[in-house]
C-alpha cells in the first residue's frame, strides 16, 4: 500500500497478542525489539515462515538478520517492549479487535485477510472524498 499511496496514507502496526497463545507476547516484543534495529518486517517475515518463537530461536533469528545480538537479547530479556504491546493490547480492546488481522481504513473496520484490490478500492473511496471535501 505504501508503494502505491506513498504518503497519502499512514501505517500502524498494533500487536495483539493472545493470551493463551505460547509466546505471544515474547514474539511481540522480538518484534518492537527489531523495529528499534530497523529490521521489524524481516523479523515478522521469519517468525511467521520458521514459526519457532522460543526466546532461543527469536535471539537464533536476531542473528541471522544481523542485528546486534546482545542489544536485542539484553532488549528481550528486560521486557523493554512489554508496556508498549500492553497498551496496545488494551487499544484492541477499545476498539472491539477480536481478530487478526484487523484493519481500519478511515474508520471503515476491515476484519480479516482480503485482497489488495479490496484495500485499493477503499482507499480510492476515501482518498476521493477527502478530495471532494478539501481535507
Amino acid at each position: 500500500m505504501i508503494e502505491e499511496y506513498g504518503d497519502q496514507v499512514r501505517l500502524a502496526i498494533i500487536h495483539h497478542p493472545y493470551r493463551y497463545r505460547d509466546y505471544a507476547h515474547l514474539s511481540a516484543q522480538a518484534a518492537e525489539a527489531a523495529r528499534a534495529q530497523g529490521k521489524f518486517w524481516e523479523m515478522h517475515d521469519l517468525m511467521l515462515e520458521r514459526k519457532r518463537l522460543d526466546r532461543d530461536s527469536l535471539v537464533g533469528y536476531a542473528g541471522e538478520l544481523n542485528l546486534d545480538v546482545a542489544r536485542f537479547t539484553r532488549e528481550l530479556d528486560g521486557e523493554k517492549y512489554l508496556a508498549r504491546i500492553n497498551q496496545d493490547v488494551d487499544l484492541a480492546q477499545k476498539l472491539d479487535i477480536y481478530q487478526t488481522p484487523t484493519f481500519f481504513i478511515n474508520g471503515r473496520k476491515i476484519v480479516g485477510e482480503r485482497p489488495f484490490e479490496d484495500f485499493k478500492k477503499i482507499i480510492d473511496e476515501e482518498l476521493a472524498k477527502a478530495k471532494s471535501t478539501g481535507d
